[in-house]
């Protein structure tokens, strides 16, 4: 058919359709008159204006276009802060964090409420925690494959040592903290098992993705020191993360006998996970070792073993996101595999929807509750506990394992870094009622300063102690 063809047809088409179609409605006018079941309304002319301000002002509330909007002042606000922070030497995730937190009613709630109730009306705050959870699971399972476990097997006793010592320390500490902090600061009926478990392993935590970070923005991935805070985090992680499994079982539990079922179940599930679920991966690894594109058969897999380890895991009672790490940690081995897997999932949780994780943790953080002088004394009573547990902890372990003081106070530092991985955490104890506002708020702080302290402490530690070769 040639242009001058088509055009006519086309216009035919529309023409003829066109009357049908117009026909067909003046037919059903004539219904109108005649039908018992359309009931005119009033004779009064309705004002046009008025009728389409009133669709658009319901088109706002919508749910869908209320988390839309959401989604795009959030991506747009942490990208900003990212960018800031980079700029002082800081990681892009601290300032996100920090985005999330202005966001919240500790800055934008406060000085522009009005804003603030219209962008995130509580009314829509279900759909936006429903969508980071979704984000965290992503990203704990990308947690998971970036975890190298033939890493920590080479360097298996100094990293065990260090990111041990380095997590029962603290964890005393937090443990001693909630002692004298349970009357006034725990919620109600909250027995003191839970807060005081549950503010050990926030004192014990170690953000592994934000370490990983610093140590390739710093050049020390290729060092011997930036091999060993690598392994002991990814130690510290996988042993943090079991503890905090337990926990979760005790406190869901009631009881640490009654939790006692509960971690008989999910220590079965790890078991066929790692012997059973894993060797029938490495098979399908190896089919990706020079392959440069996954089909969509296997990434749905992926998938839906993401989904269903981390559905297992909620219903056993230890949170999705241990789940979802350890589906992570199970997929196959080989580099070329996770990367291509990582690729397609890494740009959408990390970009757009862990923002969305950070912003919900700063609309539950309000800075304000610290009110008085009491209180932001606390705060600073445990930041210093915090510091000294894990900072003070890795690096005597360090030493002791025998490394020089400057790596020593280095690994100190870097495993003191605790960003996002405590964040997750103290949501997670935040929605089972074991941290109150005003402590969460505070771990949040101390979550913030001491993942802020890591860069200039690393500076100092190098200004002012003697420099040694230490590539690998």
């Amino acid at each position: 058919m040639n242009k001058k063809a088509a055009v006519v047809f086309y216009l035919l088409i529309i023409l003829i359709f066109g009357a049908a179609i117009y026909n067909i409605i003046e037919r059903g006018h004539a219904l109108e008159k005649t039908s018992t079941h359309f009931v005119k309304a009033s004779s009064s002319s309705p004002d046009n204006f008025q009728l389409f301000s009133e669709s658009l002002h319901n088109n706002f509330l919508h749910p869908l276009p209320v988390l839309l909007m959401q989604i795009i002042v959030i991506v747009i606000t942490a990208r900003l802060f990212g960018f800031l922070f980079n700029k002082i030497n800081q990681p892009a995730v601290i300032g996100e964090i920090v985005a999330g937190i202005v966001l919240g009613p500790s800055v934008i709630g406060l000085f522009f409420p009005q804003f603030s109730h219209f962008v995130f009306p509580v009314s829509s705050l279900g759909n936006l925690q429903f969508l980071s959870q979704v984000g965290l699971v992503l990203f704990m399972f990308v947690i998971g494959m970036e975890l190298d476990l033939s890493v920590v097997a080479k360097q298996a006793f100094g990293a065990v040592v260090i990111s041990h010592a380095s997590i029962i320390i603290p964890y005393t500490l937090g443990m001693g903290l909630a002692y004298f902090l349970y009357d006034a600061f725990a919620p109600a009926n909250i027995s003191f098992l839970s807060f005081a478990l549950f503010m050990g392993i926030a004192m014990s935590i170690t953000a592994f993705p934000v370490l990983a970070r610093i140590i390739q923005e710093k050049g020390l991935t290729k060092t011997k020191l930036g091999a060993l805070a690598l392994t002991c985090a990814a130690a510290d992680d996988v042993t943090a993360w079991c503890i905090l499994a337990a926990v979760i079982a005790i406190v869901k539990a009631g009881s640490s006998v009654s939790a006692l079922y509960t971690i008989g179940i999910a220590i079965c599930y790890v078991l066929i996970m790692l012997f059973i679920i894993k060797p029938l991966l490495k098979k399908l690894g190896n089919e990706y070792v020079e392959t440069e594109t996954v089909k969509k058969s296997v990434m749905a897999f992926v998938f839906m073993l993401l989904l269903i380890s981390a559905y297992v895991t909620e219903i056993i009672g230890i949170h999705a996101l241990f789940g979802a790490f350890l589906a992570g940690v199970v997929m196959p081995p080989q580099l070329n595999f996770r990367k291509m897997i990582i690729d397609k999932i890494e740009d959408v949780s990390i970009v757009l929807l862990l923002p969305l994780f950070f912003v919900f943790t700063g609309l539950r953080t309000q800075i304000g509750l610290l009110s008085n002088v009491h209180l932001w004394i606390t705060c600073a009573w445990i930041i210093a506990i915090a510091v000294a547990g894990k900072f003070g902890g890795s690096a005597l372990s360090a030493k002791v394992v025998g490394q020089s003081w400057k790596d020593s106070l280095s690994i100190g530092a870097l495993m003191n870094t605790r960003g996002l991985m405590e964040l997750i955490v103290l949501n997670i104890g935040y929605d089972l009622g074991i941290l109150s506002p005003e402590i969460f708020a505070m771990l949040v702080l101390m979550a913030l300063i001491t993942t802020f302290m890591t860069g200039p402490a690393l500076d100092l530690i190098n200004k002012f102690m003697a420099d040694k070769k230490n590539d690998l």
